[in-house]
């Protein structure tokens, strides 16, 4: 292998990309090829990937064998409410807003939210564990200060960043307990916003007090934790940076995700494929742009030919000096350490799946009306 192929390669693993189907198989030899050039790191699901268990394994099992050496990480959104990828007889776990504590005489108590958040994460994780999914990208740490904010709404924990912070990193214990990395997510903060970042740019105008008192709390918080993944938003916050979105500002990623809050763990992009990106510019350019930002991880969610077009620009960058090698061997180190942290467990999926104690858990929840 030469010299070239070889940082291909690397460039391959600050990739997670999104297929087609719910199989690969001899019908679908352009996904494997594809995937078989490109060597991701990870690879992303979604509804169109699913139709049963029994497959949604299969296709897990398929895609770690790609490479017996060095396996793609296995991720999907898995939140509850309305982000949720897999139908029955997968346990459909109400919105993250439903867990809070909100002070009523009828409700949970603060303590009773954070056992509840645990025990969510603990038996979401035993169920992607069980088909062999190996990260979630949850919990969501945005604090839901924007009533009209419909892109995070009941997806957030609460209007209240120290009860965020609280059920957020709980979550994001159980979820770990279970043998899942969990991802926090969208740093900086995406609960003040109004524009949807899938469909444009979104815009932040507070200022950086604001976010220091509310939404930066919860990621300090799993920051201490040592949280293994945080997602960048799509979206221009002036009082960091003025001219760059998070997902491409070295201000917002190194100075103050880095620098500030001390996370040592993967930064993923969200989707490069959004509108607050391509809206503004390319997929192959964002990537590099993201990069050179401090991000370790790049999703492109909906095409994988498209994420070939953008490791080819990487590895064009990264032979104009654009992007340096140090850059490089940080994120691909970072990256061999996350997948390092990968737990499977011999869970059987029809026990597991769907098991009563997840529906009592469920029921719970909604006794509980809060």
């Amino acid at each position: 292998m030469d010299r070239h192929d070889d940082m291909s390669q690397l460039l391959g693993q600050l990739f997670m990309v999104g297929i087609p189907s719910p199989c690969l198989d001899t019908k679908d030899e352009n996904t494997r090829q594809i995937l078989q050039d490109l060597r991701p790191g990870g690879v992303i699901l979604f509804r169109r990937n699913y139709t049963d268990v029994e497959t949604l394994a299969a296709l897990c099992h398929k895609l770690h064998a790609l490479d017996h050496t060095n396996p793609p990480l296995i991720a999907i959104d898995h939140e509850g409410g309305r982000v949720h990828r897999l139908s029955a007889p997968f346990t459909h776990f109400p919105p993250a807003l439903q867990l809070t504590h909100k002070r009523s005489p009828n409700s949970l108590n603060l303590v009773d939210s954070v056992d509840l958040a645990y025990r969510v994460g603990q038996a979401m994780g035993r169920e992607l564990q069980a088909v062999g999914i190996d990260l979630d990208f949850a919990p969501v740490l945005d604090v839901f200060t924007n009533p009209d904010n419909t892109v995070i709404g009941d997806r957030a924990f609460s209007t209240d960043p120290q009860q965020v912070a609280a059920l957020g990193c709980a979550l994001a214990r159980g979820l770990r307990d279970a043998g899942v990395i969990p991802c926090g997510k969208h740093f900086p903060g995406h609960g003040a916003t109004l524009i949807d970042s899938h469909q444009d740019l979104p815009r932040d105008e507070r200022d950086r007090a604001r976010f220091e008192q509310i939404d930066l709390v919860p990621f300090r918080q799993a920051c201490a934790e040592q949280i293994e993944m945080l997602m960048t938003a799509h979206v221009l916050y002036p009082a960091f940076d003025p001219d760059l979105p998070a997902t491409l500002s070295p201000r917002i990623i190194n100075n103050l995700l880095r620098q500030q809050l001390g996370f040592t763990g993967v930064v993923v992009s969200d989707d490069l494929e959004m509108g607050a990106i391509v809206r503004h510019g390319s997929v192959e350019q964002a990537a590099v742009d993201s990069l050179v930002a401090g991000a370790d991880l790049l999703l492109v969610c909906q095409s994988p030919e498209l994420a070939v077009q953008a490791r080819n620009a990487c590895l064009q960058a990264l032979e104009t000096g654009r992007l340096s090698q140090q850059r490089l061997a940080q994120a691909t180190q970072r990256i061999a350490v996350l997948k390092k942290k990968r737990r499977r467990k011999q869970l059987a999926a029809r026990e597991v799946i769907g098991s009563a104690a997840h529906q009592r858990l469920v029921e719970e929840i909604q006794r509980a009306g809060v």
